[in-house]
């Protein structure tokens, strides 16, 4: 089982899915309307690494963390 945790202003619980890839979960969260504007926008971490490619595979443990834009001042 991955665990999914939504940063900052994103209106989203935290998740536990079993799943096997990034693709998966993209699949997964797209379906919220809450998500879906910030998905295009956010980095994607897993176990504090961050990744681009959408096939990254997920293992048991994994912990993947959605980071929205921020900005500061």
């Amino acid at each position: 089982m991955i665990s999914v945790e939504f940063l900052g202003p994103i209106p989203e619980e935290d998740m536990q899915l079993e799943i096997g890839d990034l693709g998966a979960l993209k699949a997964i969260l797209t379906q919220k309307e809450s998500l879906r504007p910030w998905l295009p926008l956010s980095a994607i971490a897993i176990n504090g690494v961050l990744v681009e490619n959408i096939h990254t595979p997920l293992r048991d443990g994994d912990k993947v963390v959605i980071l929205p834009p921020v900005c500061g001042g």
